[in-house]
């Protein structure tokens, strides 16, 4: 059975920083590509970050991230991060980690190549 739990969401000034934490319980994690998405009431899920499987040497962004947010992951402690730096309003929104299995870099920041899902963890940047 998988669970995804997020934390460390909370309220911030824009230029300001939030650390995200998933943790994954589920076998094999390292074998798994994972991701972070956010959403915002009314509109889809937009893929933020991912991360290839094994020691994490692949990343992805999203365009208006890039440069400003960091993924990583701790395979001993079935661990993903997410470090927001340079906060901006836009970036408000719940933010959920995800489960994968991706065969092509294009899809990573799909929401199709994910299975398993957090609850999300709310983050606003006034």
């Amino acid at each position: 059975h998988v669970q995804l739990v997020e934390s460390g969401g909370g309220s911030v000034q824009a230029g300001g920083s939030l650390r995200l934490s998933c943790s994954a319980s589920m076998p094999r994690y390292s074998n798994y590509c994972m991701g972070w998405f956010r959403q915002v009431s009314g509109k889809e899920r937009e893929g933020v970050a991912a991360i290839g499987t094994g020691d994490g040497t692949h990343t992805w962004y999203a365009d208006s991230v890039q440069g400003r947010f960091t993924i990583s992951r701790d395979n001993s402690k079935n661990m993903l991060y997410l470090q927001m730096n340079n906060l901006k309003s836009e970036d408000s929104g719940a933010y959920f980690c995800a489960q994968g299995v991706y065969y092509d870099d294009n899809d990573v920041l799909s929401e199709f190549t994910y299975n398993y899902w957090g609850q999300g963890t709310q983050v606003t940047v006034s």
